[in-house]
Formats: structure tokens, C-alpha cells, sequence
């Protein structure tokens, strides 16, 4: 998501200082003072985040300290997406336009880092990721010649090929990914999720073959410029959500929330009030995070507001979740 990623930033400021109605995330101070909008959740005890000035960060310990583990030298970088796949292998990818869309990949708890991939073409930008497991994995970009890009990997980030566009759908007029939450793009089984934006009508597209051939799917958000899908999350194939809004309209009451149960998208009867930005199955249940505050549900059909404040992504194993997003912070129940 080229300019539109970068404006995001600034146009969701919101005070991240906790309030009295800030009682579901109990606050992991990070001494970070950057955005996070990369999120890997490992346990309990270990997580990864990753966001603006080239920041990456580790904890093994449930937040209780943080080791700041960015690769030296890409301040200049926004790691908008982190997967993790235990607490010393990570990849993390950089987003924007030609060379700024990177992925890195560490094998020592970030001691060290390698660049993986670096783009070479300028209309590409990568926005997002996601592995089937730890071997297998796909990093999506922004239209090419009408068309949404995947790279793939099957070595787990260590090197990646871009994959022939001929199962791919055209892409919508004006269509894109949105770099919110490192959620746009998502994996359960052998099955994936695109979500998507900016275009006429907001769509899913799915891949139940690994990701070789894509069927696209209209979803009952709202969609323009500033507004779709901008993250879907699965507990199985056959049983997952997306949510969005218009980020441009971070407290429009417009529902926002769709369920599929593998026949397709259904509009939710009720809907987090405002833009979301992230979403993750926690147990049964689903946690929904945004510039405006975390709702909750148990059953996907009826939601509490939570928390009031402020979160860009959510990640969670079992029943414990983590939360990140402006100025370092971080959360987690």
C-alpha cells in the first residue's frame, strides 16, 4: 500500500497513556518509542515486534524486559510485519516502494541478521506475510501489472522466488493491501487469505492449494481509498473473520466485521464500533484491536468494548494474547 501506508502513521495518532477504562491489556513497557505494527506471538513467555525506525524487539520473559534486536543499519525501514517461529528464528519484512520492501531472517534471537530478499522492481511494494508452517511461506505485494504479487519461500525465509501471477485474479481498479497491522494476509492449514481494499468493493482472495491459484470474494465492507479488509484471521479452513473500516474514519460506527464458514462472507450482526486494524482468535473467541480501542468476543455474533486504548495489531497463542502499536507500546492479558 504505497502512500497510503506511509500517511497511516500520522493520520491514526492517538495518545497511547493509559486511562481508567484500560483494564483488559495489562501494559509490557518496551522503552521503545517506535510504532509497532509487527506482531509475532510465540507463548506466553516469548513474543516479537517489529515497526518504524528499523525497530525490532524480543522478549522472553512475558514482557517483563524487552532486548531491542533490529538489523544494524536499516533505521530508515519500517518492519511492518514480523513471523516468528520460536525465540531465536524470525523473519522480518520492510515495507515501501523498490528497495525498501526487504526480508530479513535471524536464527540467534537477532543477534545477527540476513537480508533474505531485496526488491528490485519499483512498482512493486510488499505489504504483509504469512507461513503454513516453518518451512513454507508468502509475502505479498501490492498490484504488478494489474495483478496482486506473491513471493514465496519453502526454506523458512531464506530465500524466496517470485510466484507466476497466472493463478492470480486481476486486481481490482484502485486495489491494494493495507500495511496496518502485518494481518493482511493469513495462512490455516494449507489454505491463505488476501485482504484487500481501496477498489470499488473490499474482497478476499483465497488459495486452498498452498497458494499456487487464487479465487477472489466480495466482502460486506465498506471499501475506497482509505477503507476495506485490513486483516483476516482463520482458527481452521472452514472458519475465519475479516474486519476493517476506513482508517480515515477511525470512530464511524459503519459495521466493519465479516464470518466465513467456508461458503463464503457473511456481514456480522454486530461489529466493533470504528476502524480495526487487527484481529486474532483467542481460544474460541476473537480480540479486535484498533487506533480506538480493543473489543471482544465470544462467539463472533456479539461484541464488548474492552479497553479504550490504543492498539495496531494482536497476535495470540491459546488464550494469551499480545497487543502492540504506537510509541513502543505493548500489551498483553
Amino acid at each position: 500500500m504505497r502512500i497510503i501506508a506511509v500517511a497511516l502513521a500520522a493520520l491514526l495518532a492517538v495518545p497511547g497513556v493509559a486511562s481508567a477504562t484500560d483494564t483488559y491489556w495489562e501494559l509490557k513497557p518496551t522503552g521503545s518509542d517506535a510504532r509497532l505494527r509487527g506482531l509475532s506471538a510465540v507463548s506466553g513467555q516469548v513474543a516479537w515486534a517489529s515497526g518504524s525506525k528499523g525497530t525490532v524487539l524480543r522478549t522472553v520473559n512475558a514482557g517483563r524486559t524487552w532486548e531491542s534486536v533490529g538489523p544494524p543499519g536499516t533505521e530508515a525501514l519500517e518492519f511492518r510485519d514480523i513471523e516468528a517461529f520460536d525465540a531465536r528464528n524470525a523473519v522480518a519484512l520492510s515495507i515501501g516502494q523498490g528497495e525498501s520492501s526487504r526480508i530479513y531472517r535471524t536464527s540467534d534471537g537477532g543477534r545477527t541478521w540476513q537480508e533474505e530478499f531485496r526488491n528490485s522492481d519499483p512498482n512493486a511494494f510488499y505489504d504483509c506475510m504469512a507461513f503454513f508452517d516453518r518451512f513454507r511461506g508468502l509475502a505479498l505485494s501490492d498490484p504488478v501489472d494489474g495483478k496482486f504479487r506473491v513471493l514465496r519461500t519453502w526454506d523458512g525465509g531464506r530465500s524466496w522466488q517470485v510466484d507466476d501471477p497466472k493463478g492470480m485474479p486481476d486486481a481490482l481498479p484502485g486495489e491494494f493491501a493495507f500495511a496496518a497491522s502485518g494481518q493482511c494476509v493469513t495462512t490455516s492449514g494449507n489454505h491463505a487469505w488476501i485482504a484487500t481494499g481501496g477498489g470499488a468493493k473490499a474482497r478476499v482472495l483465497e488459495s486452498r492449494d498452498g497458494g499456487r491459484s487464487w479465487k477472489a470474494s466480495e466482502v460486506p465492507l465498506p471499501s475506497g481509498e482509505a477503507a476495506g479488509v485490513f486483516a483476516v484471521a482463520f482458527k481452521t479452513p472452514w472458519r475465519g473473520v475479516a474486519i476493517g473500516g476506513d482508517y480515515l474514519k477511525p470512530t464511524d460506527p459503519t459495521p466493519a466485521f465479516a464470518t466465513n464458514d467456508g461458503r463464503g462472507w457473511t456481514a456480522g450482526k454486530q461489529a466493533p464500533v470504528g476502524y480495526r486494524s487487527g484481529i486474532a482468535y483467542r481460544g474460541d473467541g476473537l480480540v479486535a484491536v484498533g487506533p480506538s480501542g480493543t473489543d471482544t468476543s465470544k462467539d463472533g455474533k456479539s461484541w464488548k468494548v474492552a479497553d479504550t486504548g490504543s492498539f495496531d495489531t494482536v497476535d495470540c497463542v491459546g488464550h494469551i494474547c499480545w497487543a502492540a502499536g504506537e510509541k513502543g507500546r505493548v500489551g498483553r492479558t
